[in-house]
């Protein structure tokens, strides 16, 4: 299975690691693969700005080729398809993760029940 995960997903497998379930880190530790997002280290910038989250883009940047995961750019087949997505859920941001996760298609592995809806390949844990 190849994986995209959720800002949150990404965040807490490097901070808070208990913060993970069981299911996401057999989830994780079988995968095939395992993407994070551009857009995901550009929301943990915009809220380690705002003094929301307490992080370090810049090692998280490094962490993901250290970790086996890989980088997936926001390609503009995947914004595009935003605009086609219904109103289920008004982040932007996990708006284009669940675009990304269709166009390429990946399973997008969150902790956000509002997600679900969107399609069969999110994955709630």
């Amino acid at each position: 299975m190849r994986l995209l995960l959720d800002t949150h997903i990404f965040y807490w497998s490097f901070y808070e690691r208990g913060r993970l379930s069981t299911k996401a880190l057999e989830l994780i530790a079988g995968a095939e693969a395992i993407f994070v997002s551009s857009a995901s280290l550009w929301e943990i910038a915009i809220k380690v700005r705002l003094g929301k989250m307490a992080a370090d883009p810049e090692e998280l940047l490094g962490q993901i080729g250290a970790s086996g995961f890989q980088e997936l750019p926001v390609w503009s087949k995947s914004a595009i398809l935003v605009t086609k997505l219904p109103l289920y859920h008004s982040d932007p941001f996990d708006r284009i993760l669940i675009a990304q996760a269709m166009s390429e298609p990946l399973h997008l592995l969150t902790v956000d029940a509002q997600l679900k809806p969107y399609s069969e390949m999110v994955i709630q844990v």
